[in-house]
């Protein structure tokens, strides 16, 4: 069940590199994007693969690391499945775990976190994260 929501962001796709042609594509892809998490603001960067799957969707994995503006940072791993939309936009949806040492945001530790990631022909990113309950 969907929780409350934990935070959003907005951000741009700054490289992609192949990993692989054979016998998948596998892309790496790294974006920068700033929101809020838990009512704090942030500036982060991330990078995940991108494997082709034999019917054309996409499966993923990530890392990457938040830097709240107090200098305190979080970092997450998570996982997704996708599709490829139209003109390279991409949607996925996966859950993501998260690391804080802050206390303010420890709660974060102990969450599963869904999300929703999409970034569109140009390159912008809209990340959603929702608590799963």
């Amino acid at each position: 069940m969907l929780g409350e929501i934990l935070g959003e962001s907005h951000g741009k796709r700054t490289a992609r590199r192949v990993l692989a042609t054979s016998p998948r594509l596998k892309l790496e892809v790294s974006f920068e994007d700033s929101g809020q998490i838990l009512g704090n603001a942030y500036n982060g960067i991330t990078t995940y693969w991108a494997e082709s799957r034999p019917d054309g969707s996409l499966y993923g994995e990530g890392e990457g690391v938040y830097i709240l503006q107090n200098g305190e940072s979080i970092t997450l791993k998570g996982a997704g499945a996708g599709t490829i939309k139209a003109g390279g936009a991409v949607s996925y949806r996966g859950a993501v775990y998260f690391s804080a040492s802050s206390p303010k945001l420890a709660r974060l530790n102990t969450v599963a976190a869904i999300f929703e990631f999409e970034v569109d022909a140009g390159g912008n990113t809209h990340s959603k994260f929702w608590e799963w309950k």
